[in-house]
């Protein structure tokens, strides 16, 4: 069963050198510059842009009976929704970095960083997150309506002004990256025409909520007194504080996702709904767990490693299926 790992006393690169450093590392740019570009493309974050299935793959249009008629047209659009903000996650994250080149250095994980290690240079950088972004507004374009585009233009407008200045402001900062999964969810809802209802968009806000909180959890544990010069919102949070506010959001979670389970109007698929409330408290209480020690592995980890928490996400999985196809039955 995997857990989180133990923060390891990596130092930074030497300050008194960084500029042989730098010099090297562009050097040898142009033969490492595709790797260094996956690696800043992050694309083990991509499983974020997932949630654009959650629309279609939930909404009531979507049962067994209209599937054939519907669920393939729907599905095509939450993928090219699905490509957008992969696209268009890809192009913050590569002005994040530079942004953040120089607070990276100090960092014991993120120092290794393409930009902060000066294996991509900043310049560079710039312009491959112009052509994500060219390439993601484009795309979001061919998508029916303008609802996609909206969501993905709202996603990275929010995201840059995170990545200029508004990540240091306390609360704030965590609302904006909780927008960023609502949005995602949203984009995917347009694109794929299956309207969201008012429980779907609360369960995501909640959700999204709790994994930003999370984060900084982990975060301010993980680092101890130097967390803030990292990230200086930390400064401004508590980790009771924080353990707090993440257990409240959770019991908001479950008692949003329960309300919309028992409002479901086909009879033969509300116990399936309610049944999956089971594994989501699971893996809640497991991933209360996983977030209670001091890490700096990436949260996301958390969710897709953990070998308990995989058999909650599978048994929701299952029991979400089951009731897709009660009315079948």
């Amino acid at each position: 069963m995997t857990t989180p790992q133990p923060v390891r006393p990596v130092q930074p690169p030497n300050p008194a050198a960084p500029a042989t450093a730098f010099v090297d590392g562009r050097r040898a740019g142009w033969a490492r510059w595709p790797s260094a570009v996956l690696r800043t493309s992050r694309p083990r974050q991509w499983v974020k842009n997932l949630l654009v299935f959650a629309a279609p793959l939930t909404g009531s249009e979507l049962t067994a009976r209209h599937f054939e008629a519907r669920g393939g047209s729907a599905l095509g659009g939450a993928a090219v929704a699905f490509v957008v903000f992969t696209l268009a996650s890809c192009a913050v994250y590569f002005v994040n970095d530079t942004v953040d080149a120089e607070r990276d250095r100090k960092h014991p994980r993120k120092c290794l960083r393409p930009i902060a290690s000066g294996e991509l240079s900043e310049g560079a950088a710039m312009v491959v997150a112009g052509l994500l972004l060219a390439a993601a507004l484009s795309l979001s374009l061919t998508a029916p309506g303008y609802g996609l585009t909206l969501a993905v233009s709202a996603y990275l407008v929010t995201s840059f002004l995170y990545s200029l200045g508004l990540k240091h402001l306390a609360v704030l900062e965590l609302t904006l990256v909780a927008s960023g999964f609502v949005l995602r969810a949203l984009g995917g809802a347009a694109s794929s025409q299956v309207p969201p209802s008012g429980w779907f968009v609360l369960v995501c806000s909640l959700g999204a909520l709790l994994v930003a909180i999370a984060k900084r959890h982990t975060e301010l544990a993980g680092l101890g007194a130097p967390a803030a010069a990292h990230r200086p919102s930390l400064q401004h949070y508590t980790l009771g504080g924080l353990r707090v506010a993440q257990r409240v959001i959770a019991l908001a979670m479950v008692a949003a996702y329960l309300a919309w389970a028992l409002m479901e109007p086909d009879h033969a698929v509300r116990p399936w709904h309610v049944a999956t409330v089971v594994p989501l408290v699971g893996a809640l209480v497991r991933f209360d767990r996983l977030t209670s020690r001091g890490t700096t592995s990436h949260i996301e980890d958390l969710l897709i490693k953990d070998t308990l928490m995989i058999f909650m996400e599978l048994s929701w999985l299952l029991l979400f299926a089951l009731g897709f196809a009660a009315p079948e039955m």
